[in-house]
């Protein structure tokens, strides 16, 4: 039995997100440093890796957010690129192998949470799939709330280019969609567009 239908039926339904809330990025980048903040990163880190179900969407938020302001896995680091070829050539040995290795550095990585859900539904273990599809829902659940993506004011908001197209996955926006952009303060703003229909995404530069 094929256990990425779970994670696909999580991905394609995407009614309600919940409450919406303006992101203070000021504030989680200054409680993200702080060690005696309850939002210290290496705190919610912590708690993200050893029991992610217990992580409330506050702590989700200040966690995907706070990347922004830490040392990072970047797509260019060789380590990347090498995960994305054994991905490509349906290596799960090595996919589970290394996508592990990066993932102790950098687990709230979309790119390799994904890798690994792939990999472990391949191999059929179910319980690293389970394990690392609670920590992927927790991350895209703090994008899906971070806006509606019905105006430039309440754009969504992701951290990177590749974290943008899953979203748009979630969303099931397609090759059907034309995108413009635009610079904003912090960031890139970009709209999809299909007839009258307009989702806008804010890709962010905070850290840099």
């Amino acid at each position: 039995m094929k256990y990425i239908f779970l994670l696909y039926c999580f991905l394609f339904s995407v009614s309600g997100f919940g409450q919406k809330s303006k992101i203070d990025f000021k504030s989680i980048e200054k409680n993200s440093k702080d060690s005696k903040s309850p939002y210290n990163y290496e705190k919610l880190i912590f708690k993200f890796k050893g029991l992610p179900k217990s992580v409330d969407s506050i702590e989700a938020q200040r966690l995907y957010y706070g990347r922004n302001f830490r040392d990072i896995l970047s797509t260019d680091d060789e380590r990347f690129k090498n995960l994305a070829e054994a991905f490509k050539n349906k290596d799960w040995e090595n996919s589970i192998s290394l996508g592990k290795t990066l993932y102790y550095q950098d687990p709230t990585n979309l790119d390799v949470l994904l890798i690994l859900l792939r990999s472990y539904d391949a191999k059929q273990d179910v319980n690293n799939f389970v394990y690392h599809l609670s920590q992927f829902r927790l991350l895209a659940d703090a994008i899906k709330s971070s806006g509606d993506g019905k105006t430039e004011k309440t754009a969504y908001n992701v951290n990177s280019i590749g974290d943008e197209y899953i979203l748009l996955n979630m969303l099931n926006i397609g090759l059907d969609y034309t995108r413009s952009s635009k610079e904003v303060k912090g960031g890139m703003l970009d709209i999809w567009e299909k007839e009258d229909n307009k989702i806008y995404i804010k890709v962010l530069y905070l850290g840099h």
